[in-house]
C-alpha cells in the first residue's frame, strides 16, 4: 500500500543524502520514480548532498502541481513508482496536499525530505501540513551536532556569524565549517570582527537561546545568570576548597 513518509530533522543530518540513496535502492529493484527538489544549495534543478554526491531532478515552483505532473506522466505512457521530494518545507500547503492525492488516487509511494522549523523556531508552512497528512514521519537518527558537541536541535540563521531572528522565512545560503567560524581578529578592539555573508548554523537548545553561535562563541559567558568573580570572569579552582 502506498504511502506519504516525511523524513525530517535539523540541517546537516543527511536529508538529502538518504533521499539520493532511497532513489538508488528502489532504482536498484527496478522500481521507476522520479526527484523534485527546490532551492538545493548546487542551483535549480539539482539535488545534491554535502557529501558531493548530486543528480537531476525537478525544480518546484509554486505553479508546479505535482498530482498533475504525475498525471501526465503516466498518461504518456510512462511509469511511475515512487517520487523523492527533498527541500519538502519550500513547498506549499497546496502542493503537499497534492502529495497525499498522489498517494491515494494514484497509488505512489512519496517520499519527502525537509527541516521542520526556521530560524526562528517556527514551522515552515510545508512542513507543518506534512506533519498533518504524513502517514509516518520518521525523525532522522544521524545527529547533527552543535559547535559545543552536544546534539543540535534549532536551525539558526546568521549574518556575518552573529545570530538573527528576524528576517525573511526563506533566504538559501549554506554553512560550511569554515564559514561558520570565518572572523580576522580587530586588534584595536581585542574582539573578533566577521563578515556579512549571510549563513546558516546548527545549534544545541541552549546555545540558539542565547544565541551563541561557533563565531561568537569566544565573545561572552555562554548565560547572562554566569555569576561574577572579580574581573568579571568565570574562575575555575582547584584549591579544593
Amino acid at each position: 500500500m502506498a504511502e506519504l513518509v516525511f523524513f525530517s530533522g535539523t540541517m546537516d543530518c543527511g536529508k538529502s543524502t538518504l533521499a539520493l540513496q532511497m532513489d538508488h535502492n528502489h532504482g536498484a529493484r527496478g522500481r521507476q520514480g522520479l526527484i523534485f527538489t527546490r532551492n538545493d544549495r548546487a542551483g535549480a534543478a539539482t539535488l545534491s548532498s554535502r557529501l558531493g554526491l548530486a543528480t537531476q531532478a525537478v525544480e518546484v515552483g509554486d505553479g508546479l502541481d505535482f498530482h498533475a505532473h504525475v498525471v501526465a506522466e503516466l498518461s504518456a505512457g510512462g511509469r511511475c513508482d515512487y517520487l523523492i521530494c527533498d527541500e519538502a518545507q519550500f513547498f506549499t500547503t497546496e502542493q503537499v496536499d497534492q502529495l497525499a492525492r498522489v498517494v491515494d488516487d494514484l497509488g505512489v509511494d512519496v517520499f519527502t525530505f525537509g527541516i521542520t522549523t526556521d530560524f526562528r523556531t517556527k514551522l515552515f508552512p510545508g512542513s507543518q501540513r506534512l506533519i498533518e497528512l504524513a502517514d509516518r514521519v520518521e525523525v532522522l537518527q544521524v545527529e547533527a551536532l552543535c559547535w559545543c558537541g552536544s546534539r543540535a536541535t534549532h536551525n539558526a540563521r546568521t549574518v556575518g556569524g552573529v545570530m538573527v531572528v528576524e528576517g525573511a522565512q526563506v533566504v538559501v545560503g549554506d554553512v560550511t565549517a569554515e564559514e561558520a567560524v570565518r572572523s580576522t581578529s580587530n586588534k584595536g578592539g581585542g574582539g573578533r570582527r566577521v563578515g556579512d555573508e549571510v549563513g546558516y548554523e546548527v545549534l544545541c537548545r541552549r546555545h540558539h537561546i542565547h544565541r551563541v553561535t561557533a563565531a561568537t562563541s569566544g565573545a561572552g559567558a555562554l548565560s547572562p545568570d554566569v555569576l561574577p568573580f572579580g574581573n568579571g570572569d568565570p574562575v575555575c579552582s582547584n584549591s579544593g576548597s
